[in-house]
This record gives structure tokens, C-alpha cells and sequence, in this order.
């Protein structure tokens, strides 16, 4: 996957492809918003000014300044969300921002089972107003399968279509509350702050609507993490044509409240959102709609599993396949991530029915979220500038901002906020699992002197008595240093079964915080015969250890550094090249050790996640080549005292 690609320029092509990636979650928040600040109370000026206005001071203030100006400005190499955020600021030693990445990443995974649901029915609920009496949610649900079983074939064709329908759609929310802002202009005095204030202070349970407020801003964080996709440019330009049309709508939706249900309560079934439309244009309306939430719904999946795939690459997931479905930068598909959503979007949707329902379990996973974020971007601003006042000055304005929003939110728990709460509380634990169970390991892996070992395997090369096991043997390695080697591998070779061959590689695979990096370096131990390979790559580069370890090795066959001519006559008078063989091995923790309580909850826990990993060698790339794997122990901890007594 290339870096940088032509779409990251400003230019009309990468505006229109930025409409239909980046701003379709919140782009679509209007068929819900309003709907939802006014769900079961009277229409009055105090409500839907105080409530159009909260909208638009969240728009500003979240949305404008947090995300599309802070977060946008910290990029890795052009890559944004919680995981290149984390890869920017942990090599600064800072261990606590693990945590805050950890629950962004299931918070974000946890968003993907409630957003399709409660968009699309939004969108489709529309058609009880021209059927009354239509069964919403097996069409709904006929959607969501429709979605998730087209990621297998890639969007590369229909990817092209997104931002024209996503474009004629911000339009058409332009359009409509342009109209309807005219029946009631008085609605525009709502951009007062004073209007928030006084429905947040005065009006009864006003601190609670924050809840529904919120929704307005959920699709930031899912911008800031597709930033690689388009750009920062065209993101940054492409909001400025979004937000006027967004809060044309809202207002409009506010002015029509205003002038014509003003004293009543909502009608049971009406839909906010339709009302701005005149009755001809209800089926083109329906028709954007329905397409728009398809497209939202659809870059949401996506930015689902670039998150777990990025995850995976730095350890804080079990290994998953991962397709490239099409030509599309950075397009991948995840198939156990894709119909674990499908089946969790179609249990939301049967648990919850309507969007209204959905409406009270929204938004709770999200703004715990932007939480994180906000820690670990001022944690960002604090480095980058060297100024610790400027770091403590977003921590505490964002903080306090979005924990008000936090505390409304908490209001949702018991109307089904606890749904995504639990699916955050089991992703999270499962990453916490992966990364103490890493720590673990990385802390127990014991390394050995290489050049102590360099006269044995001499000697064990020489040794015809001893079977030749491979031509070439190569090790994956967790040694980053040529000096050492992991002890592991040295008990594979000489002492679980001598393991005699002509040429020794041991390859250390090294994860980098730049997402596209690719490089590699080797140091010659012994000329021709035992060489330790540095190989590095970004986080976002498709992991295929096999064929670049057999692009290095034609390199240095062509610079003359090793040969890969078969010892054996018979075979090498046939230009046959000499067979590799690769070993991978697995460690496990020794029984003859001790563990504290932890470390056992989570050797147990590792290991029962670790039965749904795709086996390692399918994660390396190597299924097609000749592999070994091997368990090796390890020792956690001090050896477990065993008191034999010897009868005399």
C-alpha cells in the first residue's frame, strides 16, 4: 500500500472522494439529532433554541477546533486515529498511553455494531410516512447483510459513486433548511451561546439532553481516523462546505418545529427530518437518505477494520486474515471482523427495533472515546511544543468539556447505553490481555551472547554425522540487537534436535511507528554462512514476511554475499535452487515455575484468545513455504520450589 496518494492534494477530485469517505457518520447525524432533543416533550422556543444551539457550539467546539484543526494537525507521516496517535507519543517512554489507546480501540469497535443500525433505520423509517403500516425492520435488516456481504468483493467501482451521492446529499440538507429557516428566521438568534446556557440551567432536566446534543459530533473521531485516506487538506477544506450544510439543516429542522408544533408535542412515528420535505419529493428523499447512511454505514466498516488490522500489527490483537479486496489504497477486509459486525448490527436492530430506541444507547462508547483521544493529543501538543502549559490547557478545557457530556450521557446506561459498554468492557479486556501477555514474554525472553555460539554452529555445520535438517534455516528472532540471540532459538538448534544446515538466517521483524516504512539491513556473522536480517515496516504495511525475507535474499545473491546453488549434485546440475526451511517457534510458560495471581489470570486468558488466532504461519505469509513450528519453554517468574526428599 502506498504512502501518500494523489487524492492527499487539494484538489476537486480528493474534495468530492473526502465526501463520500470521511463525512458520511456525521454527515447523516440530522436524520436523528433533532429527533432525539425533542423525543417526548412539548415543542417550546426554550427547548429547540437551546437545543439547535448546543448543536452548533458542539459543532464548533469539538468537532471545528478539536478534531478537524488539533487532531488533524497530529498526523503520523499522514496517517490519524487513537493507533497512530499512540505510535507518535509512546517512544517518549510514557507507558500510561497504552491505556488510553487500548479503550479507544474498543470503543471505536464497539461504535461499529450501533451506527449502521441507527442510521439506516433513521433513513428508512421515512417510508411509514407513505406506507403507514410497513414492517421497517426487515428491510433494515435486508441492508445491513446487503453491506456486509459486498465488503468480500471491494468498493473500488462503487467507491467512485460515493462522493457525487454524498455531495447531491449535503446539498439536499442545505437546500431543505435554507426553505424552512425562512418560515420561522427568528431560529438564527439560537447561535447566542446564552441560549445553550439558559436550556442546560433553566429548563427541566436540560443537562440530560447533552445526551441527544452529542450525537451531532459522533462521526468525529471516525474523521480524524480516515485521515489517510484523503488527506488533511481536502478534509479541512471539505468541512467548511459540510458544517453549512449541516447546520442549515439543523436549523431548519428547529424553525419548523417552531412554526408548527410550537406548544404540542411530536406525533408518535413523525419523523423531524422528512417534515422539511414537500410531500412530492418524499421518495427522492427517502431514496438520498437511505443511500447516504449506506455510504456511512460502509466507510464506518472500513475504518473498523483498518483499526484492527493496525491493531494487530502492534500486538494489541489476535492475528486475524486480512484480504485486499481491490486496487483501492488502503481497502483491506477482515472476514471474522466482518461477520462478527454483521450479526452484532442484526442483534442491535432486533434488540432495539427503531432508531428512537437506538437513539438512547448512542453515543456513550463514542465520547469516551474522544476522552482518550483528548489525553493522548495533549500529551502530543505538550512534546511537540515543549510547553507544558499549552498540553494542560486542552487536557483541561477538552476534559472537563466532554466529561460534562460523559456525565448526560450516563443517563443512557439503562436505555441500552450498557449494550455498547459491555462490548467496550470485552474489547478492551482482550487487548489488555495481548498486551500484558506480550509484556510478559518480551520481560522473561532470555538473550545469549551470538558470538559464544558462532564456534558451535561452525562445528555443527562440519558434523556429517548429524543429518542435515535444511540447505538454509531461517529463525524470526525477538533479539533487535546482532550482538544476541534469543536463547530459544539456540535450545531449538542444538539441544531439542540438532538442526544442522548450510547457512543459518535469523530475521528480526521490527514494527515501526511510521505507517508505510519499509527497509531492511543484514549483518554477515560468518561471510556466507550465518547472517542476522534487520527487517522493518510500518504499521500499516501488509505483513508478508516470506516474500520480503526472499527479496532480500535475491539481493544479496545478486551482490554475491551468499549463494543459494544446491549442496546436492544431483539436484544442482538441474539449476534447482537450495531448499530454506523456516522455523517458528512458539513460546509457552514452563510448568516448572511460579506465577503471581495475575500473571496466571492472564497466561490462562492469552491462551484461550489465542485458539481464535490465524496460525502464525498463515500470519507470516509462509503457508506456502517449508515451515517447522516448534513449542519452547519459557520461565515466568522464579522457579517453583519442589522439596523432593531422596529415601535412603
Amino acid at each position: 500500500m502506498a504512502s501518500a496518494g494523489h487524492h492527499h492534494k487539494l484538489s476537486v477530485a480528493g474534495l468530492l472522494i473526502t465526501l463520500g469517505i470521511i463525512y458520511g457518520d456525521i454527515g447523516t447525524s440530522p436524520l436523528y439529532v433533532m429527533q432525539a432533543i425533542t423525543k417526548g416533550k412539548v415543542i417550546s422556543p426554550e427547548l429547540v433554541l437551546g437545543g439547535v444551539s448546543c448543536v452548533f457550539w458542539t459543532l464548533i467546539i469539538l468537532t471545528t477546533i478539536k478534531y478537524i484543526y488539533l487532531a488533524l494537525n497530529a498526523d503520523n507521516k499522514g496517517e490519524g486515529g487513537i493507533f497512530a496517535l499512540y505510535a507518535l507519543v509512546r517512544r517518549y517512554n510514557a507507558k500510561w498511553v497504552i491505556y488510553p489507546a487500548i479503550i479507544g480501540c474498543a470503543t471505536l469497535i464497539a461504535d461499529g455494531f450501533i451506527t449502521p443500525p441507527i442510521s439506516i433505520s433513521a433513513a428508512v423509517e421515512g417510508l411509514t410516512i407513505l406506507y403507514p403500516n410497513i414492517q421497517t425492520v426487515p428491510i433494515v435488516i435486508g441492508i445491513i447483510i446487503a453491506i456486509f456481504a459486498f465488503q468480500q468483493v471491494g468498493t473500488a467501482t462503487v467507491g467512485k459513486t460515493f462522493g457525487p451521492i454524498m455531495f447531491c446529499w449535503f446539498v439536499m440538507l442545505g437546500i431543505l433548511g435554507f426553505f424552512n429557516i425562512q418560515m420561522y428566521p427568528e431560529v438564527l438568534k439560537a447561535l447566542n451561546p446564552s441560549y445553550a446556557i439558559n436550556l442546560l440551567i433553566n429548563y427541566p432536566e436540560g443537562f440530560w439532553l447533552l445526551g441527544a446534543v452529542f450525537l451531532c459530533t459522533t462521526g468525529g473521531e471516525a474523521l480524524y481516523s480516515d485521515l489517510g485516506h484523503c488527506g488533511k487538506l481536502n478534509i479541512q477544506f471539505g468541512w467548511s462546505f459540510v458544517i453549512v450544510c449541516l447546520l442549515l439543516n439543523y436549523f431548519g429542522q428547529a424553525a419548523w418545529l417552531l412554526s408548527h408544533l410550537n406548544g404540542q408535542p411530536i406525533a408518535e412515528g413523525q419523523r423531524i427530518f422528512y417534515q422539511l420535505m414537500p410531500e412530492w419529493f418524499l421518495p427522492i428523499g427517502i431514496f438520498v437518505a437511505t443511500t447516504a447512511t449506506i455510504i456511512a454505514s460502509q466507510a464506518l466498516i472500513s475504518g473498523v477494520f483498518t483499526l484492527v488490522n493496525e491493531a494487530m500489527k502492534l500486538h494489541l490483537w489476535f492475528r486475524m486474515r486480512v484480504n485486499f479486496p481491490s486496487t483501492m489504497k488502503g481497502q483491506i477486509y477482515i472476514p471474522s471482523i466482518n461477520w462478527f459486525l454483521m450479526i452484532g448490527c442484526i442483534a442491535v436492530q432486533l434488540i432495539f427495533q427503531t432508531s428512537e430506541n437506538m437513539e438512547a444507547a448512542y453515543g456513550l462508547a463514542i465520547i469516551i472515546n474522544m476522552l482518550m483521544t483528548t489525553m493522548l493529543l495533549s500529551y502530543y501538543y505538550k512534546i511537540r511544543f515543549h510547553k507544558t502549559w499549552l498540553g494542560l490547557t486542552l487536557l483541561i478545557f477538552y476534559l472537563g468539556f466532554e466529561t460534562i457530556f460523559l456525565i448526560s450521557n450516563f443517563d443512557k446506561l439503562w436505555h441500552g447505553g450498557w449494550f455498547t459498554l459491555m462490548l467496550t468492557l470485552v474489547f478492551a479486556t482482550m487487548v489488555f490481555v495481548l498486551y500484558n501477555a506480550q509484556k510478559i514474554r518480551d520481560k522473561h525472553t532470555r538473550f545469549v551472547q551470538l558470538k559464544d555460539y558462532v564456534p558451535i554452529l561452525k562445528d555443527l555445520q562440519d558434523d556429517n554425522t548429524v543429518s542435515k535438517d535444511s540447505s538454509h534455516l531461517v529463525y524470526l528472532s525477538m533479539s533487535e540487537n546482532k550482538q544476541y540471540i534469543d536463547s530459544n532459538i539456540m535450545y531449538s538448534i542444538l539441544r531439542k534436535k540438532p538442526k544442522r544446515a548450510d547457512v543459518y538466517w535469523f530475521v528480526h521483524v521490527q514494527i515501526l511507528d511510521e505507517p508505510y516504512t519499509k527497509s531492511y539491513h543484514v549483518d554477515t556473522i560468518v561471510p556466507k554462512e550465518v547472517f542476522f536480517v534487520h527487517l522493518r515496516f510500518g504499521f500499516k504495511v501488509e505483513h508478508r514476511v516470506n516474500s520480503m525475507f526472499h527479496e532480500i535474499v535475491d539481493q544479496m545473491v545478486a551482490s554475491g554475499e551468499v549463494s543459494v546453488k544446491s549442496p546436492y549434485p544431483s539436484i544442482r546440475k538441474h539449476h534447482i535452487d537450495a531448499d530454506f526451511k523456516f522455523i517458528l517457534l512458539h513460546t509457552r510458560v514452563s510448568a516448572d515455575t511460579s506465577l503471581t495471581g495475575f500473571e496466571q489470570w492472564v497466561v490462562r486468558t492469552y491462551r484461550m484468545i489465542k485458539k481464535f488466532s490465524l496460525p502464525a504461519v498463515e500470519d507470516f505469509g509462509l503457508e506456502m513455504s517449508n515451515v517447522e513450528e516448534e513449542i519452547v519453554p519459557i520461565l515466568v517468574g522464579p522457579k517453583a520450589a519442589i522439596h523432593l526428599e531422596r529415601e535412603r
